[in-house]
């Protein structure tokens, strides 16, 4: 059923980033060997199913989703942003590639304020694969942008329906590689139809999402070390010894467990802190958040994983 306003079909908004969804490889058995960002989003459309819905399709990026960048992140939130305003839209969908999904996802989360949704949308085989799976997840994609009430950033990927502050990538190949760790996912789409479990993660709209972006000029270097057996702590004195103008701002460490560090790197994290330099903890476990164990000289990034407490951290320092 298309969703109507005043008697017309309201529009859905695909925005085109790349990655494997756009893929091709020389040959149709081979699902590794293939080139990243390819087709344009507006060839991805035309090899689905007459939609009832209009559609409007517009190219923003073409990349590989590992080379992903601050600069696309910020023309892609601004086009979010303008299509969000549009009393016509009902919703945003973006191709995108797996590898930086969930870090472009909690980006978006951050920034945008609608009452609306943003699904992401990506692939594990490439377009010309023999059995793609990108024309299924865009189906349910479009099913889910148009469900009634469904709204704040989300990523669908293998009929799974994941919210941006939860999802991470948990599988190198495997069609079903998200998941949403202990939250679990927001809903399923079954069929098209969509069957939700728990509450769509919305943000209070404030009509500032655009002006938010925009004066957000460049974020702040922010680098993530990893604690490990025997880590010493001398990538963390390394960069300390950078110049001023390429010095991190700010440092996310994956802790061991519930956020423990080895005591070597501990010391030296504890020096770029009183450094300026701002230091926060995560883990480099894949479910859990960072609970309170008593005094700690490193604040915790509870729930949030290396990748988006880095973000967070960008943002924060940003003023954003």
């Amino acid at each position: 059923m298309s969703l109507k306003k005043e008697g017309v079909a309201r529009r859905v908004v695909v925005l085109g980033t790349g990655g494997t969804i756009a893929g091709s490889a020389p040959n149709a058995r081979d699902n590794l060997g293939y080139r990243a960002a390819c087709l344009t989003v507006e060839e991805l459309l035309a090899h689905l199913p007459p939609d009832a819905c209009p559609l409007h399709a517009e190219q923003v990026a073409q990349i590989d989703s590992k080379d992903m960048e601050f600069g696309v992140w910020k023309a892609l939130a601004l086009r979010c942003a303008h299509w969000l305003a549009q009393d016509d839209v009902q919703g945003v969908i973006v191709t995108h590639g797996t590898d930086t999904l969930e870090e472009t996802a909690y980006f978006l989360h951050r920034l945008l304020a609608w009452r609306k949704p943003v699904v992401l949308v990506s692939a594990m085989r490439p377009a010309t694969a023999l059995a793609p799976d990108g024309p299924q997840n865009l189906r349910d994609a479009m099913a889910l942008v148009r469900t009634p009430g469904a709204c704040g950033v989300l990523v669908v990927c293998a009929g799974r329906v994941h919210g941006a502050q939860d999802v991470r990538k948990e599988h190198t190949y495997r069609l079903d590689a998200f998941g949403s760790g202990d939250a679990g996912p927001v809903a399923y789409v079954e069929e098209g139809a969509v069957r939700q479990v728990r509450g769509w993660p919305c943000a209070a709209p404030d009509g500032r999402s655009l002006e938010r972006v925009a004066r957000i000029t460049e974020l702040p270097r922010v680098d993530i070390v990893l604690s490990h057996a025997g880590a010493d702590g001398r990538i963390v004195r390394a960069l300390l010894a950078q110049a001023p103008s390429v010095r991190p701002q700010g440092v996310v460490v994956a802790g061991t467990g519930n956020g423990s560090i080895h005591s070597a790197l501990l010391a030296a994290l504890e020096q770029a802190q009183a450094e300026n330099v701002r230091v926060w903890r995560t883990t480099r476990c894949a479910y859990g958040p960072v609970l309170p164990a008593g005094e700690h000289p490193l604040p915790a990034a509870r729930e949030l994983s290396p990748v988006k407490a880095r973000i967070e951290l960008m943002l924060e320092l940003a003023g954003a």
